[in-house]
């Protein structure tokens, strides 16, 4: 199962969500600290509604801590509105560590040369030099995008009860 990652995350309600959406597929998620908010902040509770004992939880002082920690144990895939590679086109395994950056500035350059691989998630209306348009999706968008195509590749989604012939469960 492919790990969540999320680098120094500043807003609750996004990791709440990331959070949730770690709990109904099982897939283990990692906090790089300095954390934007206190792990008990409410509004990152509520996000994550009462699925929170059920999310496989890490949490690391630093990026440094977290490298000491996957050293040698899968490859580190990054998200980046910067990377040219869709993630679409890209082969996923099972012991995947999935990067996101922080909500307002991404992963910075000493982290990115770090990753394995880069990806990206194509937007139709991205920003373009002197225009207008769409950058890149909330962080807990962009985590659900690419987490159910790894695991749709995987084949992990029926097992994980995801989609599939018994239908989707939103709330």
């Amino acid at each position: 199962m492919p790990a969540i990652v999320l680098f120094q995350p500043q807003i609750p309600p996004n990791t709440g969500n990331v959070g949730r959406t770690c709990a109904a597929t099982a897939t283990p998620l990692h906090l790089i600290e300095p954390l934007g908010f206190a792990i008990d902040d409410r509004t990152l509770r509520r996000a994550g509604l009462d699925y929170w004992p059920l999310i496989d939880l890490h949490r690391h002082a630093d990026w440094r801590a977290f490298q000491a920690l996957r050293r040698g144990s899968g490859r580190l895939i990054a998200l980046s509105s910067h990377a040219s590679q869709s993630y679409a086109s890209f082969r996923f395994a099972v012991d995947d560590w999935l990067l996101f950056g922080r909500e307002t500035d991404g992963l910075p350059d000493a982290v990115l040369v770090e990753a394995d691989a880069a990806l990206t998630i194509p937007m139709p209306q991205q920003a373009r030099a002197g225009q207008s348009g769409v950058r890149s999706l909330n962080l807990s968008v962009s985590v659900g995008v690419v987490l159910f195509e790894a695991l749709r590749q995987l084949g992990s989604t029926a097992d994980a009860g995801v989609a599939g012939t018994t239908g989707s469960h939103l709330s």
